[in-house]
């Protein structure tokens, strides 16, 4: 994927998925590449019309949570890119919890009952569904990994001011409570999920992207029951059988290790996965789009004019 040359462009930003073009110093142009990443590393082949299911997943809960909290998108010009307003970010994500699974539930194995500050009940096992959903924030890390950290350590390290914590708080609940009853629509439970807020002048802000199989994990809705009360494992639909993939072939990211080949075949597998989730996840039927760099460049440049740049 090619690096565009945009008017009047003052940051540009490589991250692991993610291209950021910053305008004007007031807009951005998020391209959602078909990089993918898993364990902090970015494999080696990109995954055909990931960027393009990411991208129009996010903008489709952003216009549905926008009665909710004011968000930082403006237009999605293309099918993986969106653009929108620069904001201030807080350097915490929001990781909210309905269930206890993944990281919360490998703490809750280990005897903790304890995760950032927040008490876990007793008695519980695997994907077991809390009374009220938890939440669980992270540092944001530019290099590394996010860190868990408490409520109280956010607020009393300044990285939060108390007032606009807590109501990051309630955005949260609020954004996830809706997400669930949107899943829930498609058959699906969403398990959990994570937000990014900033500020556009002095307003709270939802940023980056929101219910997407990247940020999120989903429970097929059917049969939740029946497999809890039996043990069994529930049936996902995130990207965590990309991580079991290169589990089963021997890789982690650690030191020394080898990513497995990924044949044709892997890489035609993976993208089918993605466009499946894309399909039970909006409740729409999948149409791909091949986009030339010319045109998506034209086709920004006409956004962006629109905004007066």
């Amino acid at each position: 994927m090619s690096t565009f040359n945009l008017p009047k462009q003052t940051n540009f930003y490589k991250g692991k998925v993610r291209d950021v073009y910053t305008i004007a110093d007031k807009y951005m142009v998020m391209q959602v590449s078909d990089r993918i990443s898993a364990f902090d590393v970015v494999l080696p082949r990109p995954i055909p019309y990931k960027g393009q299911v990411l991208n129009q997943i996010a903008a489709q809960f952003l216009n549905a949570t926008k009665d909710i909290v004011p968000n930082w998108m403006i237009s999605s010009p293309l099918p993986n890119i969106t653009i929108g307003h620069k904001c201030e970010t807080y350097p915490v994500e929001m990781v909210v919890r309905g269930f206890l699974t993944g990281h919360a539930w490998r703490t809750y194995k280990s005897g903790k009952r304890e995760l950032c500050g927040v008490t876990l009940p007793e008695g519980l096992k695997e994907n077991d569904r809390f009374p009220t959903p938890i939440i669980t924030p992270t540092t944001k890390a530019h290099e590394g990994h996010d860190e868990d950290i408490s409520r109280e350590e956010i607020i009393s390290r300044g990285l939060v001011p108390k007032e606009e914590y807590e109501q990051l708080e309630k955005y949260t609940l609020a954004i996830y409570q809706r997400g669930q009853e949107i899943a829930k629509e498609r058959g699906l439970i969403l398990v959990d999920t994570k937000y990014e807020f900033g500020k556009k002048d002095g307003v709270i802000t939802l940023i980056d992207e929101i219910h997407t199989p990247d940020s999120s994990r989903y429970f097929y809705l059917e049969g939740y029951e029946e497999r809890q009360a039996k043990g069994e494992a529930q049936k996902q639909l995130s990207k965590e059988f990309v991580r079991e993939w290169l589990m089963a072939n021997g890789f982690q990211g650690k030191d020394g290790q080898q990513v497995p080949e990924m044949t044709d075949e892997v890489i035609k597998g993976i993208s089918e996965r993605y466009i499946e989730l894309y399909e039970n996840v909006t409740g729409k039927p999948f149409v791909k789009e091949d986009v030339s760099e010319a045109d998506a460049v034209k086709r920004i440049e006409e956004e962006l004019a629109k905004l007066g740049v």
